[in-house]
């Protein structure tokens, strides 16, 4: 019996080839993506490496994306590379030109480099959305089509904007809190197949009570 697409799978319904599981396309080794989560556009959703741009080997920074995230498209994900030195008289970068220029090279101390960029799970991100280097975003969180991410995004809060600010919490803190803890992403696949209603529903009292059932039934 079958528990739901195969998450090994590119494409996983046939009638929509705009839809990809971008985990089994990624080729970079700092580009680390969970399982289900998809990236949708027509225009080559298997090519979704090219909207992480300025990702450089040398600076080591990761773009990390939790399970069950959904992607549109037109997302940029810009990566530490694009940041230019700042603590000098010009924030020029010479030495990428050549031609002798190569003497400016600044080192990597001297970069404002932000960390790893890393996307929660059960995110959703909207179309045409700009992630800026080293953001956080927590799982559960909403980014509206056309934001720029320019800071950390707390879980369960939708934002929108340029640059992004805070419209709402999609929960109350203490429902917050027992998402969290739930951790619903990671139940295996069988589990989630079981519970698909009341995960789709608004209906907490009911997904409480599955934690409490099947945490007794497991022990």
């Amino acid at each position: 019996m079958k528990f739901g697409p195969d998450p090994n799978k590119a494409f996983p319904n046939d009638n929509i080839p705009s839809l990809c599981f971008i985990k089994n396309v990624i080729t970079n080794p700092n580009i680390i993506v969970g399982d289900y989560t998809y990236y949708d556009d027509i225009n080559g959703a298997e090519n979704f490496e090219k909207h992480v741009t300025h990702h450089y080997d040398f600076n080591g920074d990761k773009l990390i994306i939790g399970k069950f995230c959904a992607i549109a498209k037109g997302v940029e994900f810009i990566m530490n590379g694009a940041n230019h030195r700042m603590n000098s008289v010009t924030t020029y970068p010479f030495n990428i030109m050549g031609h002798g220029w190569e003497k400016a090279t600044p080192k990597i101390e001297d970069l404002p480099l932000k960390g790893d960029t890393v996307i929660g799970n059960d995110v959703w991100i909207g179309q045409n959305v700009t992630v800026l280097p080293g953001v956080h975003i927590g799982d559960g969180a909403i980014i509206g089509a056309n934001s720029v991410v320019s800071k950390d995004v707390p879980p369960y809060h939708i934002v929108g904007g340029n640059p992004i600010k805070i419209i709402r919490k999609r929960f109350d803190d203490d429902i917050i809190e027992f998402l969290l803890n739930l951790q619903w992403w990671n139940w295996s696949a069988e589990k989630i197949f079981d519970n698909l209603e009341v995960l789709c529903s608004g209906d907490i009292s009911k997904i409480k009570s599955i934690k409490y059932e099947t945490s007794f039934c497991e022990r």
